[in-house]
Parts: structure tokens; sequence; C-alpha cells
């Protein structure tokens, strides 16, 4: 049965978020701004919080850095998943990866059907690991980086949830967390 098993330690782990957007500073950045404080909230450490232009040289050279500091556990990027013309995010960070996580794709568009219908067919949310760093990116929109976090981040980040979370997957923490 999947659940939080209070009886096991939490492991905290390192995010930053990145945010992609032409139009978006610190002042009205709400996205990345509610994973930023669901990181804290949730007990775990932001590392970082940043934006960026969608810009696929802007944007690789942020995930680069990031994957690059063995502190990161993960990166969380929100925006520049969608079909405007500029929105690149995919084009930019998909080239990086090792491994893709196909599921979390699957995982984040059945959640968002349940929120916004069929639209959720417009989000490329997609998700992989470069080196020892996982990185999931999600849509630009407050609603879907809710989505993303209360249904999905929420248990996978957090080393207690059963059956198994990422946290036993990231380097610092194989063997500590089942």
């Amino acid at each position: 049965m999947a659940r939080i098993d209070d009886s096991l330690t939490f492991y905290p782990i390192n995010i930053a978020v990145l945010t992609i957007s032409d139009t978006r500073d610190k002042s009205n950045d709400t996205s990345g701004g509610l994973l930023a404080e669901r990181t804290i909230a949730a007990g775990h450490n932001l590392a970082g919080h940043i934006i960026v232009k969608d810009d696929i040289p802007a944007i690789q050279a942020a995930v680069k850095a990031w994957v690059k500091d063995p502190d990161i556990d993960v990166i969380l990027t929100t925006g520049g998943t969608g079909f405007a013309p500029r929105d690149v995010t995919p084009e930019a960070v998909k080239p990086l990866f090792e491994r893709d996580m196909d599921g979390f794709s699957t995982v984040f568009h059945h959640v968002s059907l349940s929120t916004v219908g069929i639209s959720t067919l417009q989000s490329r949310a997609f998700a992989g690991q470069i080196d020892n760093t996982f990185v999931f990116c999600v849509p630009g929109s407050t609603g879907a980086c809710r989505d993303a976090w209360d249904n999905i981040f929420a248990f996978q980040f957090n080393s207690q949830y059963r059956p198994c979370s990422l946290v036993g997957k990231m380097e610092r923490y194989r063997g500590l967390c089942p």
C-alpha cells in the first residue's frame, strides 16, 4: 500500500528551482515561488532559485552549473514546456539527459487531467537524470506546479514514502534509504 511511513527516517534533499520565462522576475514568479516554498515547507533545502529567459544556451548553462554541484539532488524547472514559439525547455534539457524518466510525464498528465481536463495535452512535461541529478520540467502555470508538487514530488522526494521513493536512488542516500 502506498503511504508515508512515519517510522522511517526523513532525509532532506537539496532542490534547485529554475524558472524559464521571458516575462517573469522575482516579483511575479508565482510558479517558481510555489516550488521554492513547497521545497522548504516539506523540510528540504532550497539550493537555488533563479530565472532565465526562454533561450536554449541560457537554460543549458543554468542546468549544467547545478548538475556540477554535488550537493544538488534535484532540479525543478517551470516554464517553457508548451507550444508557444519561445517554449524551448524540452529542446534545451532533453539532450543533456543520460536517462529519461518516461513515467513522470504519464503520471503528470494523469494528475493534470483532473484539474485542466484534456488541455493537459498541451504540456510537454518531462523528467530525466543527468549524472546523479534528477531533473523535472513542468509547465509555467502555478496550477501545474501545484499539481506536480502535491501529487508527485511530495511523495517521491520523501524518504518515508512506501513502497519506494527517489531519495534512495540519490547518490548520497543510497544504502540509507530503500
